[in-house]
C-alpha cells in the first residue's frame, strides 16, 4: 500500500463501529449539535440568571460573537445578559491561538473551542474567531431549564473541534426563490450547528448583469447576493456560488439568444465544441465573483454532461472516450479561470468522465461526488473529496428521512431508503467508500429543488450533515433525530419524531396512489447516459386519475370502473385519513407548544392537508360513483325524480371536490409564498419564460407557477366532466318531467 494512502487512514480513518448509547451530555438532559469531541462534567448543575454577565475580553459588543450569545439567550431561553468587564458570575469570551490542541492540520485547528464551567465562572475560548464563535453557539444550546424553571448548565469541560473542516449544506433555488430575510434566517440556523458552506445553486435567480436576459424577473441583483454572501461571512459561513454548467442549463439556453449553442439543438446542454460557451459560462462565473466577494470557492458542477462532443460541428467520433477528453478540458478551462480570480474549484466528478482520464484533472480541486473508480488517482494528485449525501431525491411533498414501511417506496425512480436518509447518511460519512478510501476534505448535503419540496422539509437532514460532518460517528441517528425536534422546535413540543414519519407515511402514500401514465403535459424525452442520440428514447410519466364512468342516455347505463379500478388505493385513502386527521391535530397542538420555527409546523400542517384533500378526493369519488350507480337502478324502476336526485348528488359531490382541492392548493401556496417568492413571478413588465428541460423529467418544472402541484388532481378532467354530467342530468330530467330549479336542488313530486 502506498505510504501516502497509509497516512490518510491514520489522519481519516473509517468510523469503528461503536455501542449507540446516549452522549453524556444527552444522558444528562442535555444537548448540542453537533455533538462535541470531548466532554467531561461534574457532578453539579449551575443556574444562570441575570446576575451574570458576559466579559467580552478584547472583543466589543459589536463583534459576531458577542451578539450572538446575548441574542441567543434571549431568543431561546428569555434571558437578558449584559456585558461588562467584571462580576461576580462571569461569562469570559477569549481568543488563544493554540489553546486546544486537535492534531487535526490548521484547517481544523482555526475551528477549536473550549467551555469550562465553573460556579460564578464560565470560558469561552477559541483559537481563533471561528472557534469562539463555535463555542458560543454550543453554550446557547447547552442551557436548559430545569424542573423548577431555572435556566441551567452543567458544571464541567469540553474541548471541541470538527471531523472535516469543510460543511455543506445545498440551497437549490431552481424552481424557487427565498426571500432573502429567509435565507438570513437559514444563515442563522446553519451557524448555530456550525455549519460553515453554502452551495448556493443559482440558476436563473441571480440578474447577470452581462446577459440580463438569464436572469428571472426579480431575480437577485449582484448588491443583493453579496448582502447574503457578507451575512453568511459575518456567521463564518462562506456561500459558495454554485452555477450548473454546461449541462442543466435549460434555464440558460431556452431563450432564442442562445439557440446556436444548443447542443445537438436541445435546450440542456450547451455545446463544448464552440467558444462563444465558454464565453457565456465565464461571463457567468465572472458576474458571480464580482457578487460573492470574500468567497473562496466556486462550485462549477459539471455534473451529468451527458452530450460532450455530439455536435457535428465537433469533427470526432462521439464515443465514451471523447466525451471524457471534452469533458476533462471543460474542467481544464474553468480550473484556469477561476485559478486566475482567486476562487478555489469544486466539481461533480462523475460521467462522462472514465477512470482513465482522472489524472488529467488540476490536482488542487476537490471532488464532491468522487466514484469509487476515481479515488486512487485522486488521491496520487492530491485532489480531494466531498462526502456527497442527498436529503431528497424524487419524493414528492416531504422527504424519506426515517425509516418506514418499504410498501410505498420505489415510486417515479426514487430510491426509496426503506431504512431512511438520515441512516444512510450515518453510514455514508462514518464508514463509505469516501471515507475508507479517500481523502475527504468535507461533506456535502444535497436538497434538490427537483420535486418542488419546501425547503423546512429539509432542516432534519441538513441538520444531520452538521451533527455527521463534525462529530465522528456520535451520537446514533434516533438520538440525533430527538435533539434536533428538541433545538429545533423546543423543548415543550410533543411527538415530533412520530409526526415526522406520519407525514412520510402520508407523502408516500399520496405518491403511491396515482396511476402512472405516459406523460400527457411532456413529449418523450431526449436520451441520455449512454449517448444515445435523438427524442423519444425516453418516456415521461404523469400521475392521474381516471374518472367514474359517465352514464349513458336515455337510461343512464353505466359501467362503474372507478371503485374496481382503483380499489387498492381506496384501501389506502381509508387507512390513512383518520392518520392524516390525528397528524394535523397534533401538528395544530404543537403551534402553541413550539417556541422557535412555528412556519415550519405551517408548512408541515399545510402539506398535510394537502394530503388529506387527496384522500377526500379518492373517497369522493367512489361516492359518486355510488350515486351515479344508484341512479342507474331508479332509472330501470321507472323512479326518474330518485334518478335525477342521485345525479345531482353526484355532481354536487364532485364540483365540492373540485372546490375543496383548489382551496387547500391555494392556501398551500399562500403558506409557503410566506418564505419564497411566487414561482414564476412577472415582476417590471418582465414575464417569467417557461419551457420544461428537454432531458430532466422535473416534477417542479412542468408549470411555470405552483401549478404543477394539482396538475395530477386536473389532469382527471373534473371540470370537463362535470359540464358532461350537467348535459346529461338536464337531459334525463327534461325527458321525464322532472322539475330541476336549479343544480343543487330536485323538487320532487308528491
Amino acid at each position: 500500500m502506498p505510504k501516502t494512502l497509509c497516512l490518510i487512514i491514520l489522519l481519516l480513518p473509517a468510523v469503528v463501529a461503536q455501542p449507540q448509547v446516549p452522549t453524556p451530555l444527552w444522558s444528562r438532559g442535555y444537548s448540542i449539535i453537533p455533538a462535541p469531541k470531548n466532554v467531561t462534567l461534574g457532578r453539579d448543575d449551575l443556574a444562570l440568571d441575570t446576575s451574570w454577565v458576559v466579559d467580552t475580553g478584547k472583543r466589543g459588543s459589536a463583534e459576531i460573537a458577542v451578539r450572538s450569545l446575548l441574542r441567543g439567550f434571549r431568543d431561546f431561553h428569555a434571558l437578558e445578559l449584559r456585558t461588562a468587564s467584571g462580576g461576580n458570575s462571569v461569562i469570559r469570551l477569549a481568543v488563544v491561538p493554540g489553546s486546544v490542541v486537535t492534531h487535526a492540520g490548521a484547517e481544523i485547528d482555526r475551528q477549536a473551542y473550549r467551555i469550562r464551567l465553573a460556579p460564578q465562572r464560565i470560558e469561552i475560548t477559541g483559537n481563533t474567531d471561528t472557534g469562539l464563535f463555535y463555542g458560543v453557539q454550543s453554550l446557547i444550546q447547552l442551557a436548559r431549564r430545569d424542573a423548577h424553571g431555572k435556566l441551567v448548565v452543567p458544571e464541567g469541560e469540553i474541548e471541541d473541534w470538527p471531523t472535516f473542516p469543510l460543511r455543506f449544506l445545498h440551497w437549490d433555488t431552481k424552481h424557487h426563490q427565498d426571500r432573502m430575510d429567509t435565507l438570513k434566517r437559514y444563515l442563522d440556523w446553519a451557524a448555530l450547528l456550525k455549519v460553515n458552506m453554502i452551495g448556493f445553486e443559482l440558476e436563473d435567480k441571480f440578474e447577470y448583469p452581462s446577459y440580463p436576459i438569464i436572469g428571472a424577473p426579480g431575480a437577485f441583483t449582484t448588491q443583493q447576493l453579496q448582502e447574503i454572501v457578507d451575512y453568511g461571512l459575518e456567521r463564518h459561513i462562506q456561500v459558495v456560488p454554485q452555477i450548473q454548467s454546461p449541462a442543466h442549463m435549460a434555464y440558460v439556453l431556452k431563450h432564442p439568444e442562445f439557440s446556436q449553442l444548443r447542443s445537438d439543438g436541445n435546450n440542456y446542454q450547451a455545446c463544448l465544441c464552440d467558444e462563444r460557451t465558454y464565453k457565456l459560462i465565464f461571463s457567468m462565473y465572472d458576474d458571480v465573483i464580482r457578487a460573492t466577494k470574500g468567497v473562496d470557492y466556486f462550485f462549477v458542477s459539471t455534473d451529468e454532461v451527458y452530450y460532450a462532443g455530439i455536435d457535428k460541428r465537433c469533427g470526432k467520433p462521439y464515443n465514451p472516450v471523447n466525451r471524457s477528453l471534452m469533458w476533462v478540458e471543460f474542467v481544464q478551462r474553468a480550473h484556469n479561470f477561476l485559478s486566475k480570480r482567486g476562487r478555489k474549484m469544486l466539481i461533480w466528478g462523475e460521467y462522462p468522465l472514465l477512470a482513465e482520464h482522472v489524472n488529467l484533472l488540476p490536482p488542487d480541486i476537490v471532488n464532491g461526488v468522487s466514484s469509487p473508480e476515481y479515488l486512487a488517482t485522486e488521491n496520487k494528485l492530491g485532489i480531494r473529496q466531498l462526502i456527497y449525501n442527498s436529503m431528497q431525491g424524487a419524493e414528492r411533498l416531504f422527504p424519506n428521512h426515517l425509516a418506514l414501511e418499504t410498501d410505498y417506496l420505489n415510486l417515479d425512480g426514487d430510491e426509496g431508503f426503506a431504512e431512511g436518509r438520515l441512516a444512510e447518511t450515518f453510514r455514508n460519512i462514518t464508514s463509505g467508500a469516501v471515507r475508507r478510501n479517500g481523502r475527504p476534505v468535507g461533506v456535502y448535503g444535497a436538497a434538490w429543488d427537483d420535486s418542488g419540496l419546501h425547503d423546512e422539509t429539509f432542516w432534519l437532514g441538513w441538520s444531520a450533515i452538521a451533527q455527521y460532518g463534525w462529530s465522528d460517528g456520535r451520537p446514533s441517528v434516533d438520538q440525533h433525530v430527538a435533539e434536533f425536534m428538541r433545538l429545533y422546535y423546543g423543548p415543550k413540543v410533543t411527538n415530533m419524531i412520530e409526526i415526522y414519519r406520519n407525514l412520510q407515511r402520508q407523502a408516500r402514500a399520496w405518491q403511491a396512489t396515482w396511476e402512472r401514465v405516459r406523460s400527457r403535459v411532456r413529449g418523450q424525452g431526449y436520451a441520455h447516459w449512454d449517448g444515445r442520440k435523438g427524442v423519444g428514447d425516453a418516456i415521461r410519466w404523469d400521475l392521474v386519475l381516471d374518472p367514474p364512468a359517465l352514464p349513458a342516455l336515455p337510461d343512464l347505463k353505466l359501467k362503474p370502473s372507478f371503485t374496481e379500478k382503483y380499489h387498492h388505493f381506496l384501501n389506502i385513502a381509508r387507512a390513512r385519513t383518520l392518520e392524516n386527521d390525528q397528524l394535523s391535530l397534533a401538528l395544530q397542538s404543537n403551534m402553541r407548544l413550539a417556541s422557535r420555527n412555528r412556519y415550519n409546523l405551517e408548512v408541515l400542517l399545510a402539506i398535510n392537508k394537502f394530503i388529506g384533500h387527496h384522500w377526500q378526493l379518492l373517497e369522493g369519488l367512489a361516492s359518486a360513483e355510488q350515486s351515479l350507480e344508484e341512479a342507474q337502478a331508479a332509472s330501470a324502476k321507472q323512479n326518474h325524480a330518485v334518478a335525477v336526485g342521485e345525479l345531482v348528488a353526484a355532481y354536487a359531490k364532485i364540483d365540492a371536490l373540485v372546490k375543496e382541492g383548489e382551496k387547500t392548493f391555494q392556501e398551500l401556496v399562500a403558506v409557503y409564498e410566506k418564505s419564497r417568492y411566487p414561482k414564476g413571478q412577472s415582476v417590471g413588465g418582465r414575464s417569467f419564460v417557461h419551457i420544461m428541460d428537454d432531458t430532466k423529467d422535473h416534477w417542479a418544472d412542468r408549470t411555470a407557477d405552483m401549478g404543477f402541484m394539482m396538475q395530477p388532481e386536473r389532469e382527471i378532467g373534473l371540470d370537463a366532466y362535470l359540464k358532461d354530467l350537467r348535459k346529461i342530468l338536464e337531459t334525463y330530467a327534461q325527458q321525464h318531467s322532472v322539475p330541476v330549479d336549479r343544480l343543487g336542488e330536485v323538487r320532487l313530486e308528491d
